[in-house]
């Protein structure tokens, strides 16, 4: 499923079926992956002023080189103070824009997509690197004011997020495009919307950190506002033949927030819209009371109901490092991508390993064929 060298027929995702194709390719609209291996959206804390730098395009590059199908950036932001710490991406001017250009023109050229996730870190922002801590930075320690849908702070010793005003969330949806147009002109190939881990449109999701009272907030309706006119956003920049991905956390893993039906009504809607192409199903990180009990592909599940009750095209994450794992979930159609995270973070060559350990042929890089010797 992930590489048969058997069957070439691709499954175009605009035409929905409840059977998964057994091809190695994926289309999403004008964009064909060659693989179902997704490098997964992973913070690196390592920019300065939101560029990206040697860093960024040594750890995209050799995923891309690797074999994945499908490249994500961390998370990139839209403005600084939506940045989760000091040294987070950003794509708020020319700069960075042309800074990423460079990562998209090698990834592309090694035969992946180069796709962007946007974000705005809401009331997780101003902290600092996890390994210098991972603590809330007070303004004039390096940190900054932070807002949020509500006045709610993520947890103790986290800083109170100022609540947006509707001059504020217009202008945070203004930025949403902007940042959408910078990606357009660096050359992605796919944007992904950041709706989960307890960021700002997951902030406005959850009941937990939405107490509004006006249309932002109380009825399902009114929290997903803001989710649906930052996608809104992001497509009016964002070119018609082009994918777009919303990454949702299914549930909160706590009481009284948001849970599995909630992610599935919101699914079928988003379908609705015609403007998202998959569901990238990940969970938790709303509120630090959450409770997880964590095992290899402990989030599948989530991925497999919204596939099959919102017959949309979903993406499966979380502990997910066998190849014998990741083929099984798409074969079994429980998802139609393998994001990966801790498992390229091991080896930015697993889908080569993979294509190995289940008796595929994918081609290597011409530069290292000699070392596929087993």
């Amino acid at each position: 499923f992930f590489f048969s060298s058997r069957r070439r027929h691709t499954r175009y995702i605009g035409d929905w079926s409840s059977d998964v194709c057994s091809s190695d390719l994926i289309t999403f609209r004008s964009v064909t992956a060659r693989n179902r291996i997704t490098v997964s959206p992973m913070c690196q804390y390592s920019a300065i002023d939101g560029v990206a730098n040697d860093w960024h395009f040594q750890n995209l590059a050799s995923r891309a080189v690797g074999g994945a199908g499908i490249v994500f950036t961390e998370v990139v932001h839209t403005e600084p103070r939506g940045r989760i710490t000091p040294y987070c991406l950003g794509l708020w001017n020319d700069a960075q824009r042309d800074a990423l250009a460079r990562i998209v023109r090698f990834v592309k050229e090694q035969g992946a997509v180069a796709a962007m996730q946007i974000g705005y870190a809401g009331r997780k922002g101003s902290t600092a690197r996890p390994w210098d801590g991972g603590k809330p930075l007070a303004p004039g320690a390096g940190g900054w004011e932070i807002i949020g849908p509500s006045a709610i702070p993520f947890g103790d010793g986290y800083a109170v997020p100022v609540e947006m005003d509707a001059k504020t969330i217009d202008q945070c949806l203004v930025q949403f495009a902007q940042n959408t147009r910078r990606a357009r002109e660096a050359g992605f190939d796919l944007i992904e919307l950041h709706g989960a881990h307890g960021y700002l449109i997951h902030e406005f999701l959850s009941p937990l950190s939405n107490k509004r009272t006006e249309k932002y907030g109380g009825s399902f309706e009114n929290r997903i506002r803001f989710l649906l006119e930052a996608l809104d956003a992001v497509r009016s920049e964002w070119p018609n033949d082009k994918p777009l991905f919303v990454r949702i956390s299914a549930i909160d893993w706590i009481d009284g927030g948001w849970d599995l039906d909630s992610s599935v009504e919101l699914a079928k809607i988003l379908k609705a819209t015609g403007k998202v192409d998959l569901i990238d199903c990940s969970s938790g990180a709303l509120a630090s009371q959450q409770k997880i009990k964590l095992h290899p592909g402990y989030q599948v599940p989530f991925a497999a109901a919204v596939r099959s009750r919102a017959q949309i095209p979903t993406g499966a994450v979380g502990l997910i490092n066998s190849p014998e794992l990741a083929e099984q979930i798409v074969a079994n159609g429980e998802a139609d991508l393998i994001f990966l995270a801790r498992g390229m973070l091991n080896d930015p060559y697993w889908p080569l390993h993979a294509a190995r350990a289940l008796k595929a042929k994918i081609a290597w890089p011409k530069q290292y064929e000699r070392g596929d010797i087993f």
